[in-house]
């Protein structure tokens, strides 16, 4: 990287490129004659699209491509949707900066207008995701849950294609991409918990490489990144990948920090949920000890009979 150059790695999908562009537009706004270029890099998440994520297996389906090209020098930061960074990162990468955070909130799109209260017995509803499906079960038993992959253009065609009745979407995506009229509902996290670190985005350098630190810190935004910091540590207490039905949403309010978050079976059946307050500078521990709380009440035994079903490893927590 030159003074005046930086190459951001990113995925090659509509949303992912949005994203990049909306960093790399405020980057040369925050330093003028700096030019960002884009470097669009196919991950193993990109190219498998025939198969439920959760039965790919492995972490960091999305990033790991990106990662190893910000290993070899190859690009000099990489953005990413936090929702899909593992809890752990390779030696040397880190979270420089985590920007202003979009609605975390998932949102409802159904073909015939109803909300999700209202959908007749045995509508089907598409999702990618078993955190999503986990608390659809839990709240309506009745539906239909089904697999669907691809970006979000193509999880909206196969609404129609697919003879779905609804899908269930991260509202973030579809404001980025300007689609959020599309949207039913909003479904509250009191109802729906989001995906760890879902709206924001994170970027990911090097940690020897003090220029592009000092160039994308103007970037991070200290109550996304605290509320980011609650969930991750829940995450990494779990021990938890992002294709698993785990799920947190942290809140900063004045100077009281608010975390909930949920571990489920995939069929509904048994949904573990917790809460807790804390000051913003106990995010942190905060999060691992609401996972610690979780895991006494049951949540190990989810998690592993969810990954032996699914052929998927399970790191016990320590």
């Amino acid at each position: 990287m030159s003074a005046a150059h930086v190459k951001l790695g990113t995925r090659g999908s509509q949303l992912a490129l949005a994203q990049s562009r909306w960093v790399k537009e405020r980057l040369e706004a925050s330093w003028p004659g700096l030019r960002v270029d884009l470097v669009s890099i196919r991950t193993r998440g990109d190219k498998i699209q025939d198969v439920p994520l959760y039965r790919v297996g492995g972490k960091g389906l999305f990033l790991k491509e990106i990662e190893e090209a910000l290993l070899r020098k190859e690009i000099d930061l990489a953005v990413h949707s936090v929702k899909d960074i593992p809890a752990d990162l390779p030696s040397g990468l880190y979270l420089a900066a985590i920007p202003e955070r979009e609605d975390p909130r998932d949102v409802l799109v159904s073909r015939c207008g109803l909300p999700l209260e209202e959908l007749p017995p045995r509508a089907r509803v598409g999702t990618s995701s078993l955190r999503r499906q986990a608390q659809l079960m839990a709240m309506r038993p009745d539906l239909q849950v089904c697999a669907l992959r691809g970006n979000v253009d193509t999880r909206l065609r196969k609404l129609e294609e697919a003879q779905l009745d609804a899908l269930i979407l991260a509202s973030a995506g579809l404001r980025r991409l300007g689609l959020l009229d599309r949207a039913t509902q909003f479904l509250d996290p009191e109802v729906m918990i989001p995906a760890i670190g879902q709206g924001a985005l994170g970027l990911e350098c090097r940690m020897d490489d003090p220029e592009t630190n000092r160039l994308i810190r103007p970037l991070d935004h200290g109550p996304s990144s605290c509320t980011v910091a609650a969930e991750r540590a829940f995450l990494r207490r779990l021990e938890g990948g992002c294709q698993v039905p785990v799920a947190a949403n942290a809140l900063l309010n004045n100077e009281n920090l608010f975390i909930r978050a949920l571990v489920g079976s995939t069929d509904g059946k048994r949904v573990i949920r917790g809460q807790r307050n804390s000051e913003p500078s106990m995010a942190e521990p905060t999060g691992k000890a609401l996972a610690e709380e979780l895991l006494e009440r049951g949540a190990e035994d989810i998690l592993r009979e969810i990954y032996k079903k699914n052929d998927m490893e399970l790191v016990a927590p320590p």
